[in-house]
């Protein structure tokens, strides 16, 4: 072993583990907050442990689902707001996860980065930790990998990591009991959610502002606040949806918009006929389109347009499931329903968005 008082350091080379520690330190009450039935959310292990039997689970199927922010994250670097980008990560993840008719249980996250700002990532991470909780999901562990060399300095990266688990037989979408004349319900979004932001940063640089300008949607907000809006949570709604009966599948509004998205949950032979004019999507939305002039269907097949999730409910339990979301305070509508289709399913519009 070398003795020399010069000897190089693992932080000469631009990685701090006193840093790394630090965090785990101040991150761990957040973790702990979000302790569930099948987990004890403690952090510092090499895995995380999750008992589905102590979670009430008899015959389960396991849901995962991976996601990450995607260059929303720009605007959260510089404007240094970083409060809501925690539960942006989390909804991504946890929302395709109810969509299948699962409850999320546990979630781990993964931040990267050139030089590890403690104070900044703590707030990221507790962010995680209160989007979890509200999930009913543990934060069981994660990584910071700190990488200089690899991100510019002051970016970073998120990716996230979540288990659910369905009790066999209630898997979501059920498409062999879909027929023609299903109800579509729609689910209000937060606004552009965590999709479509290289479009949106495009739009905001053609239109010269700068993220400290009042948004032109919202007099009341800076432009980078107002676009930071965190992605909605819908896991509680979801799953008093499906207890209030009838849900035959739901779609994840996400990159793709409607027209991509809610195929995805529909049998070939079934189209969805939806009426552009029965719900009002955000501001944000117009401003956008009015603004770039990009084109209602360009609009569809890029962002939510004002509809996080959509629901597939039988015609009889429909009034029932929108009180559910709205009891969960959720703002839910019909939207359109089930139509016989001619090979694989696609949406079908009529009318024009609210824009």
């Amino acid at each position: 072993m070398t003795s020399g008082r010069n000897g190089t350091t693992y932080k000469d080379s631009g990685v701090d583990i006193d840093a790394g520690d630090a965090l785990v330190d101040r991150i761990a009450p957040a973790a702990k907050a979000t302790r569930r039935p099948g987990a004890d959310a403690d952090l510092g292990g090499f895995g995380g442990l999750f008992d589905l039997k102590a979670a009430g689970f008899k015959d389960p199927i396991l849901v995962s689902s991976t996601d990450g922010v995607g260059t929303k994250l720009k605007i959260a670097i510089d404007t240094k707001l970083f409060a809501g980008i925690g539960q942006d990560l989390v909804a991504m993840c946890v929302n395709d996860i109810i969509v299948q008719g699962a409850e999320p249980l546990f979630f781990l996250d993964y931040y990267a980065t050139g030089k590890l700002e403690v104070d900044d990532a703590a707030i990221v991470i507790e962010g995680i930790a209160r989007a979890c909780k509200e999930s009913g999901c543990a934060l069981v562990g994660g990584e910071t990998a700190e990488m200089p060399g690899l991100y510019a300095k002051g970016d970073f990266d998120l990716a996230g990591f979540a288990v659910g688990a369905v009790e066999r037989g209630h898997v979501l979408p059920r498409t062999r009991d879909m027929v023609a004349g299903d109800v579509l319900i729609g689910v209000a979004s937060s606004g552009v959610h965590s999709n479509g932001y290289s479009l949106v940063r495009k739009v905001v640089s053609d239109a010269g502002l700068s993220w400290d300008a009042p948004a032109p949607f919202d007099k009341t907000r800076k432009l980078g606040e107002a676009l930071l809006a965190p992605t909605r949570l819908y896991i509680k709604s979801g799953l008093e949806a499906i207890r209030a009966g009838g849900v035959k599948g739901f779609a994840h509004i996400t990159g793709g918009g409607i027209t991509e998205n809610l195929p995805r949950a529909l049998p070939d032979g079934l189209d969805a006929d939806i009426d552009l004019s029965s719900w009002t999507p955000s501001p944000v939305f117009g401003w956008m389109a009015k603004s770039a002039g990009i084109e209602e269907r360009e609009m569809l097949r890029t962002f939510n347009c004002g509809l996080g999730l959509i629901a597939i409910v039988s015609e009889k339990c429909a009034g029932h499931v929108i009180d559910a979301f709205q009891e969960s305070g959720e703002r839910a509508m019909r939207i359109g329903h089930l139509v016989k289709g001619d090979g694989e399913a696609k949406v079908r519009y009529k009318g024009a968005l609210k824009l």
